[in-house]
């Protein structure tokens, strides 16, 4: 009987961890997206403010963003820089980025 139970609890212990690390790498996908969604969508605005693409410029990052599965909660232009923060995913599992794009100082 002491085999059996701790049999059970090694299992138990086994699928707690698995799901912990499952739980860790979802997370580090999610942030690896959040960024790279970022980066693209503060080039866009960049783009938009120098005249390199037509449009408005934090409409063009919201485009980007969606096009790779994020949203965009805030953009920001100052001169030719633009600063973009997305979200992948929802609630309590969102990853959040923030990005800069523009020319040298």
């Amino acid at each position: 009987m002491v085999g059996v139970a701790t049999g059970v609890g090694a299992l138990a212990v086994t699928a707690v961890l698995a799901l912990g690390v499952t739980a860790v790498g979802a997370a580090s996908v999610r942030s690896a997206r959040a960024a790279g969604a970022a980066d693209a969508a503060a080039l866009a605005a960049a783009d938009a403010v120098i005249g390199a693409v037509s449009g408005d410029p934090c409409g063009r990052a919201a485009e980007v963003a969606r096009a790779v599965g994020a949203s965009v909660v805030a953009c920001d232009l100052n001169g030719f820089v633009a600063t973009v923060q997305v979200a992948v995913g929802g609630g309590a599992f969102a990853a959040v980025a923030r990005a800069r794009a523009g020319p040298p100082p």
